[in-house]
């Protein structure tokens, strides 16, 4: 852990101009703590420390009841924003998604799930300045949030970053280590850093 804190202190992307002065502030703000919106704290660390376990089937129903949880803003209408730019972005309309998870995160500026969606449509569009600040607004907000964690990791690796990406990687396996795309990152960089003898 405290190699993870360490590493989230430490400057980040210094291979790509355009997101230098978010990463600081993506890996500072994850450490920060903040409480469940939709449950109790002690109810959503329960559905978390069932999550990490490696054994057994029901850290599937965990991860399908945090996501649950996530995705639940408190208003229909916001509700409905976040459906239709995840929607939009499953679809490949990423101006279309882009525009509804503007609207969302202006209207619901404490809504982790708006700035996760509209991060990973950034991302698709090759925007890494905007992702990068939405990030770490998502991580302000739900320091667990492990998509975030792992979008981040993948943006590392994109920039050249692969220690950095590496522990950013099995950051958000500690969270969840049912995710096939950061076990393939964390598997891939470690490949190539013994490949390298480091």
């Amino acid at each position: 852990m405290n190699d993870y804190i360490g590493f989230m202190r430490r400057p980040l992307f210094q291979f790509h101009p355009v997101v230098t002065a978010f990463g600081t502030a993506i890996l500072s703000i994850s450490l920060m703590l903040a409480p469940a919106r939709a449950e109790t704290a002690a109810e959503m660390d329960a559905l978390f420390s069932e999550l990490a376990q490696t054994e057994g089937e029901g850290w599937a129903r965990a991860q399908s009841d945090i996501e649950r949880i996530w995705s639940r803003s408190g208003s229909a209408a916001m509700d409905l924003l976040l459906q239709r730019g995840e929607q939009a972005l499953d679809m490949g309309d990423i101006d279309s998604a882009i525009g509804h998870l503007t609207a969302l995160t202006d209207h619901a500026p404490d809504f982790a799930a708006g700035w996760a969606a509209r991060a990973a449509a950034f991302h698709a569009a090759g925007e890494f300045g905007p992702a990068a600040a939405d990030l770490a607004a998502t991580l302000r907000l739900e320091p667990r949030h492990w998509g975030a964690l792992t979008l981040l990791a993948a943006m590392l690796e994109e920039t050249g970053d692969e220690t950095r990406a590496l522990k950013a990687y099995r950051a958000s396996l500690d969270i969840n280590p049912h995710q096939p795309e950061a076990e393939d990152g964390a598997a891939r960089l470690s490949t190539d850093a013994l490949g390298q003898g480091v």
